[in-house]
């Protein structure tokens, strides 16, 4: 069953930038580089939660549904 765990802290930086920790990025193979979609949740019209994916991931996704519609 899926659960959800709090790996590390990142911190924003006065530019807006975020550092992810070095264990996640070795753990997710990122580095220098590697995009990540960032994926917004609202309940409402108000943004409650961020979720960070490899945006390869998600262009799979994109192309599995579009292929799909095309039938």
């Amino acid at each position: 069953m899926d659960h959800y765990e709090i790996e590390a802290i990142a911190t924003v930086d006065s530019r807006g930038q975020i550092v992810l920790p070095k264990s996640v990025r070795e753990a997710f193979g990122m580095e220098a580089g590697t995009r990540l979609a960032v994926v917004v949740k609202r309940q409402g019209s108000s943004p409650c939660c961020i979720t960070l994916m490899p945006a390869s991931v998600l262009e799979g996704r994109v192309r599995e549904v579009v292929e799909t519609d095309r039938g």
